[in-house]
């Protein structure tokens, strides 16, 4: 898979903000094929960082009803990246 197809976007929540800075991890929305192997390898090619550890969970879509139509919204996949101490990604520096 081609790296940037497979780091769809980050994940930039309160959760995530308290993540990065206590824990040195980041949150990616992922394509649902990609495993820790590739995801491990695109984040350290596109941010020039080092991972130590890659952990993947598969979110489940909301069920959304107005009125009497009901919809979902589609189901993706997060991935949270720890990295070695001492690395960072400038991309949230400003978050």
């Amino acid at each position: 898979m081609i790296k940037y197809r497979i780091i769809k976007r980050p994940l930039v929540t309160e959760k995530t903000v308290l993540l990065k800075e206590e824990a040195n991890q980041f949150a990616f929305e992922v394509d649902r094929a990609a495993n820790r192997i590739e995801i491990r390898n695109a984040v350290e090619k596109i941010f020039k960082v080092k991972v130590a550890s890659v952990k993947t969970i598969q979110v489940k879509g909301k069920t959304k009803q107005k009125g009497r139509i009901i919809g979902k919204r589609k189901d993706w996949k997060k991935a949270i990246v720890r990295l070695l101490p001492g690395e960072r990604i400038e991309f949230f520096e400003g978050a």
